[in-house]
């Protein structure tokens, strides 16, 4: 079984968002892909095997599976197409728990297409915003996390949230931070937190841009869009909205290559 580490959306090694791709011959149970996970130790670990005309695709954080994932998806498409699964101008088709997401080669860019996860306005529990560590400005919320805006990036950055009382109260699979950019060749700045699912704080979210998205797309009335998170590794996410669809571009690098033999 095929292993590969991959940073999404940097082509810079040792940037962005670190994945593991493990490309399977079949199907394995949970439990296995769950020990591979927290062996590889890594924000999200994909398992993928052949189905229909794609492959079927679950992440799992060294914790606990999740419904969905963007630079897991846009690191195993990478894999896909530079080791030869597939020709660089076929469609990469995933089918997941969040339905089929696809994936295409744009220039340097890869584009995923996932659902649009917009969020609703709510009021949090106190702890959660006490553990954040700064009241935001706005509160949003969809089926997956918390959104706080913020008024400014130097807020964003300056963020050292509780990780131990947020990973005890959460109740959601994380909380996206965000601002507008002071710089201007962003649009928008944010951070993710999910220490509930094993991450303290994930590097680049691709699928917390399919709520940062249609947020910012009103807020700013512009589309599409350029998002920078501010984490140590840093990354660069550019965003579509179409409709109820999201379109993610991101580039990857591979840094790793290996079978497993467990």
């Amino acid at each position: 079984m095929k292993i590969y580490q991959v940073d999404a959306f940097t082509q810079e090694p040792f940037k962005g968002n670190p994945a593991a791709v493990c490309i399977l011959n079949e199907i394995m149970d949970e439990e296995w892909m769950q020990a591979v996970a927290q062996e590889m130790n890594l924000s999200e670990t994909a398992f993928l095997y052949p189905e229909k005309d794609g492959y079927n695709l679950r992440w799992f954080t060294p914790a606990a599976e999740v419904d969905l994932c963007g630079h897991a998806t846009l690191a195993s498409a990478h894999a896909l197409w530079e080791n030869g699964y597939l020709n660089l101008d076929q469609q990469a088709r995933f089918y997941t728990k969040s339905g089929l997401l696809t994936a295409l080669i744009k220039g340097e860019w890869i584009e995923l297409n996932f659902p649009a996860e917009p969020e609703k306005e709510t009021d949090p529990p106190e702890e959660i915003v006490k553990a954040i560590g700064a009241k935001p400005i706005y509160i949003g919320r969809n089926r997956l996390d918390y959104l706080f805006e913020y008024e400014s990036e130097d807020i964003i950055r300056g963020l050292a949230p509780d990780f131990s009382s947020l990973g005890r109260i959460l109740g959601y699979r994380g909380v996206i931070v965000t601002s507008k950019s002071k710089l201007e060749s962003y649009d928008f700045v944010s951070r993710y937190f999910a220490p509930g699912v094993g991450i303290n704080e994930d590097p680049v979210t691709g699928s917390a841009h399919c709520c940062l998205g249609p947020f910012w797309k009103q807020k700013l009335d512009k589309n599409p869009l350029t998002g920078l998170q501010v984490s140590r590794r840093t990354g660069v996410v550019k965003v579509s909205v179409e409709g109820e669809r999201v379109l993610l571009m991101g580039r990857a690098v591979t840094v790793l290559k290996g079978e497993l033999t467990a």
